[in-house]
């Protein structure tokens, strides 16, 4: 299996015709989505069948990414003996790690090709996967030794970069906003699935000890699915560039920054309480561990994952009609507003009432997800004023600002976990997440509905 880029110098010219030309290894010349006719012709087909692969790569990068915030819940009911400030740091290394990834897996698609990276990307998840089933599988393992494993889990969260990367060279600027959005939902939809199916994989059948290692053993054949898959069907593209300038010329614009704090508190909510939530509910609630069915136990962490992950596109289709900015404003009021609801009503020890208070900050994190990512465009646009291209930046921002919010899957573990182990409590950092809602509101009113006042543009 081949993964080698065995274009010519001569592809890297612009081509004097618009028929597309595949060369050996699965590369294509003189790629034009903008170009109705080969669009039409071949264009749409090819970008369908590629969009399809990287969806299904994307989706078992986000189960690898949240497989040991699935895991740690059942440790200690396995023998391990762990503190409360571990098991937070094996649910949050695997965030820390793929948001790190996601700045350098950006560049990957340019480099080696969209349809070869995903080969690699996907096959690194064996790592992470078969490594887990091993450290589980003994209670001696060191903490070291899972700290390392969990971290190596962070493959998965940089795939989501190098695949809204590749995605974005298919497909025409008109289409850009509908492929990405179900490439970027596909592969949230993971996080959901792992800790839906994962419950059940480990105590099927397990009478009297739990099956940890399958926790890391079933999505194997299904790596290897997309390896192959990726290798037969997906493409790589010799238009595809990495635009350094273009990102140089981001990284010195404030709004990027502005927009990637927004972005840790929509986004970095999603993946850090849906990192977060089982270790949640198992500690609120230990005699809940869910619905047993058969030999099988099914839990409900998975709906936080699931919820987030559906809302997302209506957060950018309300964002078209009513602007971003509003809508941000809206899912921040909502986001600390629930999280306001949880402190409130945890004395009544009502499961359902927790639950429902947390499904409500999902489905507001995940339309806030949408509604920032909206922004993005529309304000590189104001900003231009010669130089690199308004759509340019934006595209490198795009990129930049998915990395930093990653981060917020890392400290909303942390923040938890030290609460946890200093107050005996997590009151004192949900209230302390009510705070940066507030703070996050405000940030967005006062900059970005008074830019949308001056220009006289909906942002």
């Amino acid at each position: 299996m081949t993964v080698t880029d065995p274009r010519p110098e001569t592809a890297l010219a612009p081509a004097a015709d618009s028929t597309l030309k595949h060369r050996p290894g699965r590369w294509i010349d003189n790629w034009n989505p903008e170009d109705n006719a080969q669009w039409n012709a071949e264009g749409k087909a090819i970008a369908a069948r590629n969009l399809r692969w990287s969806i299904f790569a994307e989706f078992l990068g986000f189960v690898v990414w949240q497989l040991w915030s699935v895991v740690v819940v059942s440790l200690p009911a396995a023998g391990f003996q762990l503190s409360t400030g571990e098991i937070f740091w094996l649910i949050s290394m695997p965030s820390l790690v793929g948001a790190t990834l996601r700045i350098p897996y950006t560049f990957m698609v340019p480099r080696f090709g969209g349809r070869n990276w995903t080969i690699v990307s996907a096959g690194l998840l064996l790592i992470p996967s078969i490594g887990l089933a091993i450290a589980v599988s003994n209670p001696a393992t060191p903490f070291g030794v899972l700290l390392l494993i969990a971290a190596l889990a962070g493959f998965g969260g940089g795939n989501f970069a190098s695949s809204m990367s590749n995605i974005t060279f298919f497909y025409p600027a008109a289409q850009k906003g509908w492929a990405l959005g179900l490439n970027a939902a596909g592969g949230n939809l993971g996080a959901s699935v792992a800790q839906f199916v994962v419950p059940i994989v480990i105590t099927v059948g397990a009478a009297a000890s739990l099956n940890l290692p399958l926790a890391g053993l079933i999505w194997v054949p299904l790596i290897l699915v997309a390896m192959v898959g990726a290798y037969f069907r997906m493409d790589n593209l010799s238009a595809a560039k990495a635009d350094i300038a273009a990102s140089l010329a981001a990284l010195k614009e404030p709004h990027l920054w502005i927009l990637a704090v927004l972005y840790i508190g929509t986004f970095g909510s999603f993946i850090g309480f849906a990192g977060v939530f089982p270790k949640l509910l198992a500690d609120t609630f230990p005699d809940f561990t869910g619905f047993t069915i058969g030999t099988a136990t099914v839990t409900l962490a998975f709906l936080g994952a699931l919820v987030g992950s559906l809302a997302r596109p209506y957060g950018g289709k309300l964002a078209d009609r009513f602007g971003g900015t509003v809508i941000t404003i809206g899912a921040f009021t909502v986001m600390g507003l629930g999280i306001l609801s949880v402190i409130l009503t945890l004395p009544l020890q009502n499961f359902a009432v927790f639950l429902l208070c947390f499904l409500v900050l999902f489905a507001a994190a995940g339309i806030g997800n949408g509604s920032t990512y909206r922004m993005i465009p529309t304000i590189f646009a104001l900003r231009s004023n010669g130089g690199i291209g308004a759509q340019r930046k934006a595209a490198a921002a795009l990129g930049l600002i998915s990395a930093i919010g990653a981060y917020g899957g890392f400290f909303i573990p942390q923040v938890l976990g030290f609460s946890k182990t200093t107050f005996g409590s997590y009151v004192p950092a949900l209230g302390s997440f009510v705070a940066a809602y507030v703070i996050f509101l405000a940030l967005t009113a006062g900059v970005y509905l008074r830019m949308s006042k001056k220009t006289g543009t909906r942002i």
